[in-house]
């Protein structure tokens, strides 16, 4: 995914996500966020990344959220966007399975047309 690629430094991220570097380190001392290191060290931050700060400031800022609670909140986050992504692919299984089930009733019937006789209702007995 393009916004997970690693291409900002810390400077350029807390910019972009207007913060000071020392909340990022911060954030990520508190394991809120993951920057990817480069060999050398540098800590580089994706869009991905971005949003998360931005996300994490609006929670402790406007929403007077706790870094415990942001965790909690980031966490289940995930947990909705997985389940999410899990319910989508169950319902294109579930379409799947109906026109699997659909193309072996209609093979039974096209098996069970030439033993089937129709009767005319005048030979049907009422009792």
């Amino acid at each position: 995914m393009e916004r997970d690629v690693p291409l900002y430094t810390i400077s350029i991220a807390a910019k972009l996500a207007g913060v000071h570097p020392q909340t990022l380190r911060i954030y990520e001392r508190e394991k809120l966020i993951s920057p990817n290191r480069t060999k050398g060290g540098t800590r580089l931050y994706s869009d991905e990344d971005i949003k998360k700060v931005r996300l994490i400031q609006e929670l402790t800022q406007k929403e007077r959220v706790n870094l415990a609670g942001v965790k909690i909140i980031i966490s289940l986050k995930g947990e909705i966007s997985e389940l999410e992504a899990l319910k989508v692919e169950m319902e294109k299984k579930i379409v799947q399975i109906e026109k699997e089930v659909e193309r072996e009733i209609e093979r039974i019937k096209r098996s069970f047309r030439n033993e089937l006789v129709l009767m005319p209702k005048s030979f049907i007995v009422k009792r």
